[in-house]
């Protein structure tokens, strides 16, 4: 009976060793597991940090890009803005320059006309051709400057404007209208439409 004790108790206590072996051996096993898991998601939480690093590396230098092609842009609309600045300067400044040309080109002949009416003075003898020799040359005065805008004013028997006459005196003549200018003592000019000179005139009282 004793011996059967014994060997009772001894078949207890390996099953309770065999029990304990079998728990020590599944909490290293979850203790394995848990640490591969937990390896595993440090190593995706290190991809992924790897991936947004390298993501916003190319956003740096896609930036770096963008603002050099700007800046190289900019360079380009300096450079250009200057040159523009340039050309408008010289092309205001042969303005000034050569704005006269044409009506220096219309009046030559104007001047040599009367240069050789001048000449042909010296040794006429008929007056009254080298006077129409003068008309011509005078309406030829006028021709080019009507090319340029450039208008007589001879208001003559017209009613006295002071925005374009200029009284010199005024008298009383009868048959004329109070206001109205009787003699032109030196015609007037404009340039389209502007005053460049009244025309002096005497007004009736």
């Amino acid at each position: 009976m004793v011996d059967e004790k014994k060997q009772a108790v001894n078949g207890e206590g390996t099953g309770e060793a065999e029990k304990s072996a079998a728990a020590e051996t599944d909490a290293e096993e979850v203790e394995v597991e848990a640490t591969t898991l937990a390896q595993e998601e440090v190593d995706e939480r290190q991809e992924a940090t790897t991936d947004q690093v390298a993501g916003l590396l190319q956003d740096i230098e896609r930036l770096k890009m963008e603002v050099q092609e700007s800046s190289d842009k900019a360079v380009r609309a300096t450079a250009e803005l200057d040159n523009i600045r340039k050309r408008t300067s010289r092309d205001i400044e042969n303005a000034h320059k050569y704005a006269l040309e044409r009506f220096v080109s219309e009046l030559l002949p104007v001047l040599d006309s009367m240069e050789l009416g001048i000449n042909a003075s010296q040794s006429a003898e008929d007056i009254e051709s080298l006077r129409e020799g003068m008309d011509l040359t005078l309406k030829m005065l006028f021709d080019r400057m009507g090319k340029f805008g450039v208008k007589t004013i001879d208001p003559a028997g017209e009613k006295f404007d002071p925005e374009w006459h200029e009284a010199v005196s005024m008298q009383e003549l009868e048959g004329s209208e109070p206001g109205q200018v009787v003699t032109v003592m030196q015609k007037g000019y404009e340039l389209n439409g502007r005053l460049v000179r009244p025309a002096m005139v005497v007004v009736a009282k």
